[in-house]
């Protein structure tokens, strides 16, 4: 599968513009500032639905334009697949798939598998948890499907039993707390187990791309529940739906009180963390800013493998100025690990970029061609 054109419309700062990338390599090449990042962006969009700069639709808007338009084909093995999103600013988003309106956003998310790393993505390691959660919750629903949608009836969940707890408080009835500690245990215990069972999948290839990158010490994993006690190794918890739904009860019970005073649940797995670690050592508080940054890509790069194992075709990999923060011997790592797939590299200069590929410049809204590759 591959990206065969991209058409924007009011997007950041494009007025209009229409792009058709290679199959391979396609380097954008342009000063800081210049709209190339933004490229990927939309490119992201049309797989997520969402912007990989966490930030809202609106401000995906050109200032002065009523609506933004983002729009791709796809060329799958059983032909062309196009994905068009509107985004106004007033009203709601309209999104269509083979021009037709799905029954839910969770339909087209995934569709078009996309994988973007960033230089924003060291935050995945170095940050809170909400970033890790973010990613593995990401992954999975990129993996599968019923993942997706156990994690947005989680999230309704969840933001039903807030919203009782914000206008009661104190008040909330034990009655209506029953009804929702059992949705949001139910629907929770999903989306932990979906997080474990992609735990089991992802750290071996973690630990042969985190190797690759430059990186020597063996990768390792804890995770932090507020629901449990912390466990490394996956055979320290029953993972089955029910016992961690019954752990979830439980804590929720135990912590009534608490969350009518704040009136917010404290219980549950959105406030989950992973810590990942480089031998005994927690990789966002001991690691080198180096060691962070490896696996942070190492962290990318094993969710390509992961997704192009699982739907069988190679997602389109975007790389936003990777090359310009790595030394020498990892940016050799990371060729050696790029796939003979489509992949869209920014840069601002030619020169980081150790590959040929299809080059353009993009300068002042316009992204052009420079040459076809090799």
């Amino acid at each position: 599968m591959h990206l065969a054109w991209l058409s924007l419309r009011d997007f950041r700062s494009y007025p209009e513009l229409e792009l058709r990338p290679g199959s391979g390599l396609n380097v954008l090449v342009g000063r800081n500032g210049a709209g190339k990042t933004s490229v990927l962006e939309a490119v992201s969009y049309l797989s997520a639905l969402k912007s990989f700069r966490r930030v809202p639709d609106d401000a995906l808007i050109r200032d002065g334009a009523e609506a933004a338009i983002i729009r791709g084909g796809f060329t799958t093995a059983s032909g062309e697949y196009t994905v068009e999103v509107e985004l106004p600013r007033e009203g709601r988003r309209r999104v269509l798939a083979n021009a037709k309106r799905p029954k839910r956003f969770s339909d087209v998310s995934g569709d078009v598998p996309v994988v973007a790393f960033l230089p924003d993505d060291i935050d995945m390691v170095k940050r809170g948890p909400a970033y890790r959660r973010e990613y593995l919750d990401d992954l999975a629903a990129q993996l599968s499907p019923v993942t997706r949608q156990d994690q947005s009836d989680f999230e309704r969940a969840l933001r039903q039993r807030n919203a009782l707890l914000r206008n009661h408080g104190p008040e909330t009835s034990d009655a209506d707390l029953d009804a929702w500690d059992h949705e949001v245990s139910r629907t929770g215990s999903r989306v932990a187990a979906s997080r474990f069972a992609l735990i089991d999948k992802l750290l071996p290839v973690l630990t042969d791309t985190y190797a690759r990158v430059g990186g020597s010490e063996s990768v390792g994993w804890r995770y932090e529940p507020n629901w449990a006690e912390p466990f490394s190794d996956l055979k320290d918890i029953d993972r089955s739906s029910e016992a961690i739904a019954a752990a979830i009860a439980q804590r929720l019970g135990e912590r009534r009180r608490v969350d009518r005073e704040r009136r917010s649940t404290t219980v549950g797995p959105q406030r989950d963390d992973i810590t990942f670690l480089l031998g005994s050592r927690s990789t966002r508080t001991q690691a080198s800013q180096g060691e962070q940054r490896s696996m942070a890509l190492a962290m990318r790069l094993g969710a390509y493998e992961l997704v192009r194992n699982s739907m069988g075709t190679p997602p389109v990999l975007l790389l936003d100025d990777v090359f310009s923060e790595l030394d020498s011997g990892r940016v050799d790592g990371v060729v050696e690990l790029l796939p003979a797939g489509q992949v869209l590299v920014t840069t601002a200069r030619q020169d980081d970029v150790p590959m040929k590929g299809t080059t353009f410049q993009v300068a002042e809204g316009l992204v052009t061609e420079v040459n076809a590759g090799v």
